[in-house]
């Protein structure tokens, strides 16, 4: 970036920002807050000490050329086809997925304790769904109530007794993440499915490199750009094979996380493929290619349990492969994630997360959930009745957004509508406590603004143990007062800068 000489064009694009008390910013801090360095003397004035090197790069940079930097990311986003369809009545409506210029930063040890709550919630889910599909002894000691598991929309009872090719279930985790006013992380939602985002993390970074390499130099930010390879190898791991084929099964070009799917496929090496170019003969699956069939060892599978066999889930599914269970039953093929996985993406289970920590691993949970309600029992139900407006409304078996009722925004008759269909549906309904999310100065409309952000890490389970993607996907809620950080839902990006302590991992 070429920095403009001109007095206007340098003004400080901080010098209205609005700091305030009500919501934790990640960067500023309200003035008359205590803040210290690491070593005990005072913070730059109003910022986060590891966050100065951004704020003096912007502020050298002017509004001028933030605009400007802005265009060029919008237009790059544009050339390189990063895009992310959006569902508008029955049309698809496909548009880039923002990426906001100034980058989410999280300082090594910060992130230390995020990576080691990560890995103990998705240890504690593996070992959750082997008890579950197996002895289920939590279920038997009385830690979860047998009706939430049975009522599932995401339980398979055809997965009893099945052994997942290389025995993990969860390969593949996308955990969302939410600071408080205090700046306490939570554990927001888990996502076990199908979890999408991460090729915008890749891509973020690599506009990022080109566009700011002065920024990114004068930090010693961890790189994200291993993941491709970290998750090629937990895939191959999956199978019993020396060299096994592994492919990327999709929904096909209309599914909204299309970009994400040849993306990962293309970086990984492998081929992306729909149901309809996979047979099964024999219990094993092969692809169908120009040069015959050729065996497939091990699906990473974007296509959710239902519509992967017609012959098992659902009947009129077109996007599956009849004959795929029973070979996945036989562990002729391995699929990533498991089928039956997603019963732990169920928000009604959601809360029993901590009591699986306690009963497998022995241990307390180092990322807190955030309250929940249990409408199903009596207290809970009148606390909702009592205080609606300090609770968020989600459907329990859904995801991206879709069907979520912020309360205190709700005008007051459709507020008791749907406090009254949730109690009436009370396993179709989670209500979870409303945490004023974090915010994070974002470009709009010429000026930085504070907009509320999640973050979604990304965890990978191999044969090596389990990693954590350093950083993961920033979401941010353009719209004034929203809520919602949802790409679904028209959200935006940041690049996340995870910085790395000393003699730590390579760059950038």
């Amino acid at each position: 970036m070429v920095v403009s000489k001109n007095v206007e064009h340098s003004r400080d694009p901080f010098e209205d920002y609005p700091v305030s008390s009500e919501e934790y910013d990640e960067i500023f801090v309200p003035a008359g807050t205590d803040t210290t360095t690491r070593s005990g003397s005072p913070s730059p004035p109003g910022g986060r000490e590891h966050y100065s090197p951004v704020v003096e790069f912007f502020r050298h940079l002017g509004r001028a050329d933030l605009a400007r930097l802005h265009r060029i990311v919008d237009s790059l986003l544009r050339e390189q086809g990063i895009t992310f369809s959006l569902l508008s009545g029955e049309e698809g409506l496909e548009r880039t997925l923002p990426l906001d210029p100034v980058p989410r930063v999280i300082p090594a040890a910060e992130w230390k304790t995020l990576e080691a709550g990560l890995i103990q919630r998705i240890q504690a889910m593996n070992a959750f769904l082997h008890d579950l599909y197996h002895e289920g002894r939590i279920l038997k000691a009385g830690h979860i109530p047998r009706e939430l598991i049975y009522t599932s929309t995401q339980y398979r009872r055809e997965m009893m007794g099945v052994d997942p090719p290389g025995g993990a279930y969860i390969c593949v985790a996308g955990i969302d993440l939410v600071r408080d006013l205090e700046g306490t992380y939570f554990v927001l939602e888990d996502n076990v499915r199908v979890p999408s985002g991460v090729s915008y993390v890749l891509e973020n970074r690599t506009i990022l490199l080109a566009l700011l390499p002065r920024l990114l130099s004068s930090l010693p930010v961890r790189s994200v750009r291993d993941y491709p390879d970290l998750l090629g190898s937990a895939l191959r791991g999956l199978a019993k094979a020396d060299s096994p084929r592994v492919i990327v099964l999709t929904p096909g070009a209309h599914n909204s996380a299309y970009f994400e799917h040849a993306f990962l496929a293309r970086e990984m090496g492998v081929e992306l493929a729909e149901g309809r170019d996979l047979v099964v003969d024999e219990d094993t699956v092969y692809l169908q290619t120009l040069h015959g069939l050729e065996r497939v060892d091990v699906i990473y599978r974007r296509v959710d349990d239902d519509y992967l066999d017609p012959l098992i889930f659902n009947a009129g599914s077109l996007l599956g492969t009849p004959g795929l269970f029973h070979a996945y039953r036989r562990g002729r093929v391995a699929l990533a994630n498991a089928i039956g996985t997603g019963v732990v993406d169920d928000k009604a289970i959601y809360p029993y997360v901590p009591a699986m920590i306690r009963f497998y691993l022995g241990e307390e949970a180092i990322l807190p959930n955030v309250p929940i309600l249990r409408l199903h029992e009596e207290a809970d139900r009148a606390q909702l009745r009592a205080r609606p407006e300090d609770y968020v409304l989600k459907p329990a078996d859904r995801s991206g957004g879709y069907g979520v009722a912020i309360l205190a925004q709700a005008p007051t008759e459709e507020r008791e509508r749907l406090v009254s269909q949730a109690l009436a549906e009370p396993r179709m309904w989670v209500a979870q406590r409303r945490v004023r999310l974090s915010t994070h100065p974002t470009y709009l409309e010429g000026r930085l603004m504070p907009r509320r952000i999640d973050l979604r890490a990304f965890v990978i389970c191999g044969r090596d143990g389990i990693r954590v993607l350093p950083g993961g996907l920033t979401r941010v809620a353009l719209p004034e007062g929203s809520f919602i950080v949802n790409s679904s839902q028209g959200g935006g990006t940041k690049d996340t800068w995870v910085l790395a302590g000393a003699g730590g991992p390579p760059f950038a």
